[in-house]
């Protein structure tokens, strides 16, 4: 049994007749006539009653109908799934570029009233391949990817924040420290396997400036860094963000840089819409 055999099935059965099929489905009527044969041969069951002019189903062929007609949708929606589809991107990131994304979908949305554009959190690794395996549209990193089918669209340049608490020592000059200063303080960060890009950051930074990096005990999964630094009041940790919590001070270092980008296919249909969100995305940056 083939698609194309239910499809010619079903439009004899919607039109009444096989000449009007072949019209339908753009097929000589002796090719509809031939698939149709081979169908009921097949099925050991004739599917209409030609013995009138106009053509009837018949028990088997009433029977048939509904099923063929929902194999025949279940195609469609196979099909579409992987359809490019210009009226909707997904974007895979994190909730640390969620403030910005939002801000270039809203952007994007005033323009285009019907697009659907889709946000869904995900680890660095799962970003880059949802990306390339098709799931998302785009995905939105910090730093360096490796993985075959995808190349990166720089963004914007990002500075994370030196954070600590309002009574450190260093926090009441008002000035952003320099890593000389920062090195007499322990700093907090997550394993290395889990932030690998800030401890490459770090040790970058404090490599070029000639002095070593004071590693204080490394961030527990669950436990916010603000609560770490207000415990640890003489520590400091690098946020990508202002947390714009009581008690911790924030400074953007010139030291500390970080470029995001857009994941993208390769091979990738050009699709307007993501070219204009990853514009917005690049505050303006037009893209052709």
């Amino acid at each position: 049994m083939e698609f194309r055999q239910l499809e010619y099935f079903a439009a004899i059965a919607e039109t009444g007749g096989f000449a009007r099929a072949a019209q339908r489905c753009f097929v000589s009527q002796s090719a509809v006539s031939h698939q149709i044969a081979a169908l009921e041969r097949e099925l050991g069951a004739e599917l209409f009653d030609r013995s009138n002019r106009a053509v009837r189903l018949t028990e088997a062929g009433q029977t048939l109908l509904p099923r063929a007609r929902e194999l025949l949708t279940l195609r469609d929606e196979a099909v579409a799934a992987f359809a490019p589809q210009p009226d909707r991107v997904r974007i895979a990131a994190n909730m640390s570029f969620a403030r910005a994304a939002l801000a270039a979908v809203a952007a994007v949305r005033e323009r285009h009233d019907e697009a659907e554009i889709d946000f869904s959190i995900k680890p660095f690794a799962q970003r880059v391949a949802a990306v390339a395996d098709g799931e998302a549209d785009l995905a939105l990193v910090r730093g360096p990817v490796e993985h075959d089918g995808v190349y990166l669209d720089p963004l914007w340049v990002e500075q994370p924040v030196i954070a600590f608490a309002a009574r450190h020592p260093l926090a009441g000059s008002g000035r952003t420290p320099d890593p000389a200063q920062l090195a007499e303080y322990p700093l907090l960060l997550p394993p290395a396997g889990h932030q690998v890009l800030l401890h490459r950051l770090v040790e970058k930074v404090f490599d070029q400036a000639g002095v070593p990096v004071c590693w204080g005990p490394e961030l527990r999964d669950g436990y916010p860094a603000a609560f770490e630094l207000i415990n640890r009041p003489d520590s400091w940790t690098l946020l990508y963000e202002d947390p714009l919590s009581p008690g911790i001070a924030c400074r953007r270092g010139l030291e500390f840089t970080l470029t995001v980008s857009a994941v993208l296919r390769t091979d990738a249909t050009p699709n307007p819409l993501v070219a204009d969100l990853l514009t917005e995305l690049s505050h303006g940056y037009r893209r052709r």
